[in-house]
């Protein structure tokens, strides 16, 4: 499984989403490859990402929303 996470540079919810997935993983008795990137707002627009974090699960986004760029 690859877990991708993209948070704007000044999004303040890295640690808790590393904790957040690493419990989630441990409780699934799952492994994972977990990317974190730090991007710009016209990198998130490019992606199409609708929020910081964005979380896409083998290229699935998590909780799609429909909003584009960072917040």
């Amino acid at each position: 499984m690859r877990i991708d996470c993209y948070l704007s540079r000044g999004c303040a919810s890295e640690e808790a989403l590393k904790a957040n997935i690493a419990l989630a993983l441990g409780q699934e008795g799952l492994q994972a490859q977990v990317n974190l990137y730090r991007i710009d707002s016209a990198e998130a627009l490019s992606r199409g990402l609708s929020g910081s974090p964005s979380v896409f699960i083998n290229g699935e986004e998590l909780q799609p929303s429909g909003a584009i760029g960072f917040a």
